[in-house]
């Protein structure tokens, strides 16, 4: 999209879009967009700087962000609606953790305000109020790559007020020359090229772990969760996709070292946090890879997690029996987790991304969801070719496994906390989406997006799925 100048707007107009964004959208998993209401031209590149106030949706509030930004504070949000439905498919069967095979539709909504302030030198402190509502389909059951990752399993009719966010950031600078920051939860001030971040407090493990420049925000880009991160790691979260923790990082815009701890789920895709947190934890590790090939950019990210939880191995869950499934009766197991990421730019407008997922495959998965191996990709191409630059077009696929633990559970009738139909005729779950993202003025974009799941949760009994969403956002 062609940059648009828009009439300065009064500031009731301001104060009502900032009310909309406070009680309207779901709160996303990871990264928002930088500053997306104020750029009216291309879309954010690490070297394209905001956007002049006047050129925003809201100038005056542009205006007043810009005042409150050079005075120490951050004042940024959002909102998203998502609404997604799916025909009658397919099902001879079902059971509690089942799609339903009815027609049906549901919708998700979420808000955001993130205000930060800044302490010291490096130092700045952001808390992050959310506004949520509505739920995925089927309870956000049935399909392993679920389609809307907007959703989660605590759905509510009601608006839901919380703080996802609440953390402290110190940047240590370790060299003069200095790089543009695109990163949301950030001030604008350009970044160290070479810097230490620590990161402690209440966060998204996305937040710092597993980005992607082209599969990482269900809010501007793919929806499904097998796509935003990878499938098989069971990344550390709550029920609504947050932790405590710490995290460290090192990065020099060659290469990158990130490590972190975050506290686990006490009961399997629980929302309230195991307390033993000497005993039960989640530890990460990064290594990045930055790197050019013919001018393009391109990323390789090496995730190892080791996480720690009352989850059982499944022959434990044989032998104990299968009610046993929502918390290990006699203690911790360990599970392993691996992912490798890759994005690479192929021309100005068009990019390609790549992962490769894997836990071991001995217990549960106890946050995430149920798929032990996994492996995505796809391509992103920006609107240059139509003279739309702001616009999208996403397609990418997903193609998940189980190991025989799990298999053998769902076969003979187990219910896990995201797939289970009663009964398993086992085939790998294929998950494919394509989108198409509008920028249709400074800040508000429209998006479709058809998704279709081949033998979902794993299942070739039923389906396939033909899935169908919209989705409106707001971002200032």
């Amino acid at each position: 999209m062609t940059s648009t100048n828009f009439r300065p707007a009064a500031r009731s107009a301001a104060a009502i879009a900032l009310a909309i964004a406070l009680v309207a959208p779901l709160c996303a998993m990871a990264q928002t967009p930088p500053l997306s209401a104020r750029i009216a031209g291309e879309e954010a590149q690490l070297s394209a700087p905001p956007a002049p106030a006047e050129a925003a949706l809201f100038p005056s509030l542009a205006a007043w962000q810009d005042q409150m930004e050079s005075e120490g504070w951050l004042v940024r949000g959002q909102a998203t609606f998502v609404i997604q439905g799916h025909p009658s498919f397919r099902s001879p069967y079902r059971a509690a953790g089942s799609l339903r095979p009815a027609a049906q539709a549901a919708n998700t909504f979420s808000s955001d305000l993130v205000l930060g302030r800044r302490l010291w030198a490096g130092a700045e402190v952001l808390v992050n109020a959310s506004v949520t509502r509505g739920f995925g389909l089927s309870n956000a059951t049935g399909i392993a790559a679920f389609p809307n990752n907007e959703a989660f399993r605590l759905g509510s009719t009601e608006p839901y007020i919380y703080t996802p966010r609440i953390l402290f950031r110190q940047t240590i600078g370790l060299s003069a020359d200095t790089v543009p920051n695109d990163d949301p939860l950030r001030f604008n001030a350009p970044l160290p090229r070479e810097r230490i971040t620590i990161t402690a407090g209440k966060m998204s493990v996305w937040d710092i772990f597993d980005d992607n420049r082209y599969a990482h925000d269900p809010r501007t880009q793919f929806l499904n969760w097998a796509l935003v991160g990878g499938g098989a790691f069971d990344y550390a979260a709550d029920a609504r996709g947050w932790t405590p923790g710490v995290a460290i990082e090192w990065e020099n815009g060659s290469w990158g070292l990130r490590a972190g701890a975050f506290q686990v789920a006490r009961r399997v895709n629980g929302l309230f946090l195991d307390p033993a947190v000497t005993r039960a934890w989640q530890a990460l590790a990064q290594v990045d890879r930055f790197y050019t090939v013919n001018g393009r950019s391109g990323a390789l990210r090496l995730t190892y997690g080791a996480s720690r939880s009352r989850q059982s191995s499944w022959g434990e869950i044989f032998r104990n029996g299968f009610d046993t499934f929502e918390q290990n009766p006699t203690g911790y197991r360990l599970k392993h987790n691996v992912n490798l990421s890759w994005d690479q730019e192929l021309t100005d407008d068009l990019g390609v991304f790549a992962r490769l997922s894997w836990n071991d495959g001995r217990t549960q998965n106890w946050m995430f969801t149920e798929m032990d191996r996994a492996v995505s990709g796809g391509l992103s191409l920006r609107g240059l070719r139509w003279n739309r630059p702001n616009d999208t077009v996403g397609l990418g696929a997903n193609i998940g496994w189980i190991s025989a633990g799990r298999r053998q559970y769902l076969e003979q009738g187990g219910i896990g906390f995201i797939t289970g139909d009663g009964a398993l005729r086992y085939r790998p779950e294929v998950a494919s989406e394509v989108y198409y993202d509008a920028r249709v003025a400074p800040g508000v974009n429209l998006a479709v997006n058809y998704q279709l799941a081949v033998n979902p949760a794993f299942n070739a009994d039923r389906g396939p799925v033909h899935l169908f969403a919209f989705r409106a956002r707001l971002a200032f």
